[in-house]
């Protein structure tokens, strides 16, 4: 636990993944069980775009084929709630994007609705969230240009791991927990 001067806090990295719905563990089991081809990278916890940056040295960049992606976590003003996915320095301008979604005014969940709705903490939304999301009916958007990468980066739940792997093997997985995948322009 992180001391946070006034209380412990429990962090988004795989020392607490136990208190998750799912752990970052377990849904490397499903993975393995479905035959998903990935590989794991453990690293220190990343919380922002900039700081996986610091380590994406390792990985496949962007001219390569690398998907390096970020994930926003939304509601619309019906409550509805929506997990978008897109390429880490893509700008999202939330105006447009309710158009875009035919939703309604956008905002940020809240902590509390992210691990109610997606399973994790804050730092460690991916699109392997959707294996909480669905059951609660998020929607699911990504950015139709990740369609050309090679190689995807995601966390597994956790933000002190990464997952590499294809889109086919990303399309794999949420046809396994039976997330729909609307591919949009961003």
């Amino acid at each position: 636990m992180i001391d946070s001067g006034q209380k412990n806090v429990e962090d988004a990295s795989s020392l607490f993944q136990d208190s998750l719905p799912v752990s970052s563990d377990e849904l490397l089991e499903k993975l393995d069980k479905w035959n998903i081809a990935y590989k794991c990278y453990n690293h220190v916890p990343l919380k922002t775009v900039e700081e996986s940056k610091l380590i994406q040295n390792q990985f496949l960049n962007t001219t390569e084929g690398g998907g390096h992606i970020k994930n926003l976590y939304l509601r619309d003003h019906k409550k509805n709630n929506i997990l978008i996915v897109a390429e880490q320095d893509c700008l999202i301008n939330l105006k447009k994007l309710k158009k875009s979604l035919s939703s309604g005014r956008l905002s940020f969940g809240s902590a509390d609705r992210l691990m109610q709705n997606l399973g994790v903490r804050s730092g460690a939304v991916s699109p392997f969230a959707m294996i909480s999301g669905v059951k609660n009916n998020v929607r699911l958007y990504i950015d139709k240009n990740l369609k050309s990468c090679i190689k995807i980066y995601a966390h597994p739940l956790v933000n002190d791991r990464t997952l590499e792997l294809s889109i086919v093997s990303l399309e794999l997985f949420f046809s396994k927990v039976g997330a729909t995948v609307n591919w949009v322009d961003l």
